[in-house]
């Protein structure tokens, strides 16, 4: 397939324009709904779009004179299409989402959030014995004269009886019970904190719980009724459970008037210590409820949605009501908004509707990709309209009806008008960040006279060394590129077969790693004058935190591998202390010395140098990378590699007493020598010799 060419002279045919194979794709197409995908000559997905015609869809993008609009630049690569016939429009709508979340392509409004939400998770209780059932739901373990219910108190090796409040973020399991999702960890926590303080569920590991011979902080504090140690009835637990359930459903006011009612119980028995419990538990939800203002609020579940466009940048402001509370707010920001604004535009030509606004394809866009994994609510609340069709497909996908509703009234106006402050706020932050940013970027490539036309393609990779007296040595590659950190791109490696706490070695190790296999393909595309498909690009600058060492050792692989010695920039102390981003504003001595690989004089940057800033930044980040992998694998070989029965001395009993003692590894690490000695057959010299296996 020959490879299409971009064209200035918009009178020429399109058969001169195009691949003849790609024209000919377009005239056999069906007259269906469907998606189609366009393609470079590389392979890489150029756009995803949905049409209730296929054939006059495509056929429009390759008729029409689309001049010098994005539309025509990206017509101009088109090499090749893919389509897909689906049975209605829904289906189609669905599918490009699907896809679009799939592919990443290049002129589509994308909404990249790989997390996932996070849950508010009451794992499910195991079933009790009859013996337990039988007993009052109110009954205490502890009787009247102080005599412990010897019932009861065999409990405490069971937590599965007693259902723990925590928090979850994954794929959800049936058996245990989910609320949320909530739209940040922040919000979960405040939840678990509230369910400490009314309904005083247990939050602790099974493992703490099934261990614990007394009680714990949160039981003094009132913030746990205590049932690791029997303090309550199993069944006076579990009604304190479907409280909290129905109360993170929606039902607070029925959870009140019941609780009301059990405390007037105990009160006409005389049994006022039962009935102050639940005076406290009505006075905390109470407060609670006043807090949060969910007075005469019909909606239990909404999502309000708010869009906000300016400066070719846009936010959606999600806002969460679940149960009827208020759990917050989350800011998305899209990417190719310009670019896809007009192909979205000339989507709408199937429509009969008129052509919506940037705002409308933006919220279209994230509904569409955001509920493709998180469940729609029924009522959606939003600044603009959306499409009609999209509510159909959504209501197909989750078998529930969704409704939107703009311009509304009284409570959920309120709500809405809250996420578009938000809306406007958080795009002014970003705003005034990427400003900052791209003068920050701007400052480097001037401060290192790199010859670059295009500041956002600005590429550097950043390289650290992170060990403990040689132990775990890791070394991070972080990558900043287009004004900001790009995450996904980091890499650890593992360092192996060094002498230890050699960091020239670790470096050249990790550079010939991080480089080799690409200057072989670029060293074999030089010969043969082609590049193979999905070949990387070498950044236009490596930065190694060090000075000259560091900089001849990367000289070194840069001669061996045959690439640019001008690439490779060391970070080195100045006169002063060395300035990381944290102490820029405190620093008053000192300057940022760049080492460069080929020879070239030093650049000193000063305490206010934009430039400076930068570098710090992503050294920063680098030596952060590092430094947390190196703990993690650290913390992997001391406390899953030393094994308690691999230290002298300990067999299956004492290791068993110790387990059961502290409930894991982890917990005999944290643990002092004296704390290891007072276990049965543990003598202070083996606690002594146990402490430092483990440390």
């Amino acid at each position: 397939m020959s490879e299409s060419h971009p064209s200035n002279q918009p009178a020429e045919p399109p058969g001169k324009t195009h691949a003849e194979q790609v024209l000919s794709d377009v005239a056999s197409l069906p007259a269906l709904p469907g998606v189609y995908r366009y393609f470079d000559a590389q392979g890489n997905v150029l756009y995803v779009g949905k049409a209730i015609n296929l054939k006059k869809r495509v056929s429009s993008y390759f008729t029409k004179n689309h001049g010098g609009t994005r539309i025509g630049h990206m017509v101009s690569k088109i090499a090749r299409l893919e389509t897909t016939v689906v049975r209605s429009e829904a289906e189609a709508l669905l599918l490009e989402n699907n896809l679009i979340k799939t592919l990443n392509p290049k002129y589509n409004i994308l909404f990249r959030d790989d997390k996932s939400y996070p849950y508010l998770k009451i794992s499910a209780p195991a079933p009790l014995p009859d013996a337990i059932k039988n007993r009052a739901a109110c009954d205490l373990s502890v009787s009247a004269t102080g005599q412990k219910d010897s019932q009861i108190a065999s409990l405490k090796a069971n937590p599965d009886w007693f259902p723990r409040v925590s928090y979850y973020r994954g794929a959800v399991e049936k058996k245990h019970h989910y609320f949320g999702p909530y739209p940040s960890a922040w919000a979960v926590k405040e939840a678990i904190l509230l369910m400490q303080k009314v309904f005083r569920l247990r939050t602790c590991e099974d493992s703490v719980f099934a261990n614990r011979t007394r009680p714990c902080l949160l039981y003094q504090i009132k913030r746990c009724s205590g049932p690791c140690v029997g303090h309550i009835a199993a069944q006076a637990y579990a009604q304190d459970m479907m409280d909290a359930e129905r109360f993170l459903n929606g039902d607070a006011r029925e959870v009140m008037a019941e609780l009301e009612a059990r405390m007037m119980a105990h009160a006409d028995k005389l049994e006022f210590e039962q009935a102050a419990e639940l005076r406290n538990q009505v006075a905390a939800l109470s407060n609670v409820l006043h807090q949060q203002s969910v007075d005469n609020v019909s909606d239990r579940d909404v999502d309000i949605l708010a869009v906000k466009v300016q400066g070719g940048r846009a936010c959606v402001n999600l806002a969460m009501v679940r149960g009827g509370r208020h759990l917050g707010d989350r800011p998305y920001f899209p990417v190719h908004v310009e670019d896809a604004a007009d192909l979205d535009d000339a989507d709408e030509t199937d429509a009969p509707s008129a052509v919506r606004s940037v705002e409308m394809q933006v919220l279209d866009a994230f509904i569409a990709q955001h509920y493709l994994n998180v469940p729609a609510p029924p009522s959606l609340v939003v600044s603009v309209p959306v499409d009609k069709g999209l509510l159909q497909a959504l209501s197909e996908q989750t078998g529930v009806k969704v409704g939107a509703v703009h311009n509304p009234r009284e409570q959920r106006r309120v709500w809405l008008e809250m996420a578009q402050t938000n809306a406007g706020l958080q795009l002014a932050r970003l705003l005034a960040e990427e400003g900052s940013q791209q003068a920050r970027t701007r400052a480097l490539v001037e401060a290192l006279d790199l010859a670059l036309d295009d500041l956002e393609e600005l590429r550097v990779e950043c390289f650290d060394i992170s060990h403990t007296s040689g132990e775990s040595t890791q070394a991070s590659c972080v990558v900043f590129h287009h004004h900001k950190m790009q995450n996904a791109e980091y890499r650890r490696y593992k360092i192996n077969d060094i002498t230890p706490g050699d960091d020239y070695a670790a470096m050249r190790q990790v550079l010939l790693r991080r480089y080799g296999k690409l200057a072989e393909v670029l060293a074999q595309a030089k010969q043969t004058g082609e590049t193979p498909a999905g070949t990387g690009r070498l950044p236009d600058l490596v930065l190694v935190d060090g000075g000259k060492g560091q900089v001849a050792m990367a000289r070194e692989v840069f001669e061996q591998l045959g690439l640019d010695l001008s690439l490779i920039v060391g970070v080195e102390k100045g006169e002063g202390r060395r300035i990381g981003l944290e102490e820029l504003v405190f620093a008053d001595v000192g300057l940022e010395e760049l080492v460069f690989a080929d020879g070239r004089d030093k650049v000193y940057l000063g305490k206010d140098s934009a430039a400076l800033m930068l570098v710090a930044q992503i050294r920063d980040e680098a030596h952060r990378f590092a430094i947390t992998g190196m703990r993690a694998a650290r913390a992997k070989v001391r406390m899953d590699g030393g094994k308690l029965e691999e230290i002298p001395g300990i067999g299956p009993k004492r290791r068993a007493r110790l387990l059961q003692r502290f409930g894991g590894v982890r917990g005999v690490a944290l643990a002092s020598e004296a704390d290891i000695a007072q276990v049965e057959g543990i003598s202070h010299e083996l606690a002594q010799e146990i402490y430092r296996a483990l440390h």
